[in-house]
C-alpha cells in the first residue's frame, strides 16, 4: 500500500517564527547586538556567497566573498584611518577558513609591502617583500620567516642570492658587495660568513673601492717549476 506522510497543518509557534527568521539567500543589512553590521547573501543562517562585514569596535570591513560563516575565497580586508575617518586597504587576496590564503598582498604601511603566497594567516610559498628600509627581498618563505631559496637586494646597493633558514642567512650563498667591488662565495650560519671565498668583483667601477686589491692567487705549472730549480741548482754547483 503507497503511504503519503501529511504535513502538519498547525506546526508550533517557535518552529514558524525560526523558519521566518531564518537568514537565507539575498538580505539587507544584518545589525548584531553588538553593533556589527552585515550586508550580503546567506546560507542556512551563515554568511555564504559575497557580502561586507563592518566590525564597530576596530572600524575594520572586510569586502568579499564567505562560506559557511568564514571569509573564504577572495576579499578585501581594510582599516579605518583615524585621522582622516577614510578606509585603507590593509590586505587583498585570498582566503580558506577565515585566514589569508594563496596570493594576496598585504600593506604593513605606506613603503613596506608584501605580495606573495599566504598559507594559514602566514607568509608561505613564494613572495616579495618590499621593507621599510628600502631593502627588497624575493624568495621562499615557510611560517612568515624567509626559508628555502631568495634573494634581497639592499637599500645601499649590496646584493645577497643563496639558501635562508628561519629568515637569516643559512647555507651556500653569494654576497656581492657593490659598494666595495668585492664578493664573498661560501658558506653562512645563522647570518653570518663561515667559510668561504673573498675576491674583488667589478672594483674598478665601484664607488668605494678598497684601498688595495685583493691578491690573485695563480696555479703553478709543477713541472716547470721543477725544471727552474734543478736549472738554479746546476748553476751554482
Amino acid at each position: 500500500m503507497l503511504y503519503i506522510k501529511t504535513l502538519k497543518k498547525n506546526q508550533p509557534l517557535t518552529t514558524l517564527l525560526d523558519i521566518k527568521t531564518k537568514k537565507c539567500g539575498l538580505r539587507c543589512t544584518i545589525f548584531s547586538p553588538n553593533g556589527d553590521e552585515y550586508t550580503g547573501e546567506w546560507l542556512d543562517n551563515k554568511k555564504h556567497g559575497t557580502g561586507t562585514q563592518l566590525w564597530k569596535k576596530s572600524g575594520s570591513m572586510y569586502n568579499g566573498e564567505w562560506k559557511h560563516g568564514k571569509r573564504d575565497g577572495y576579499g578585501t580586508y581594510s582599516v579605518l584611518l583615524p585621522e582622516t575617518k577614510e578606509y585603507a586597504t590593509k590586505y587583498r587576496g585570498g582566503w580558506k577558513n577565515g585566514n589569508k590564503h594563496g596570493y594576496g598582498t598585504y600593506f604593513y604601511n605606506s613603503s613596506e609591502v608584501y605580495e606573495g603566497d599566504w598559507a594559514d594567516d602566514q607568509r608561505c610559498g613564494w613572495g616579495r617583500m618590499y621593507y621599510e628600509s628600502g631593502d627588497i627581498y624575493e624568495g621562499e618563505w615557510t611560517e612568515d620567516k624567509n626559508h628555502g631559496q631568495g634573494s634581497v637586494g639592499y637599500a645601499n646597493g649590496n646584493w645577497y642570492e643563496g639558501t635562508w633558514r628561519d629568515g637569516k642567512k643559512h647555507g651556500n650563498g653569494k654576497f656581492f658587495y657593490c659598494d666595495k667591488g668585492q664578493i664573498y662565495e661560501g658558506l653562512w650560519a645563522d647570518g653570518e660568513a663561515k667559510c668561504g671565498t673573498l675576491s674583488d668583483f667589478g672594483r674598478d667601477e665601484a664607488p668605494a673601492p678598497t684601498k688595495y686589491p685583493i691578491p690573485q692567487l695563480q696555479l703553478v705549472d709543477m713541472e716547470l717549476a721543477l725544471q727552474e730549480a734543478q736549472s738554479a741548482y746546476l748553476a751554482q754547483c
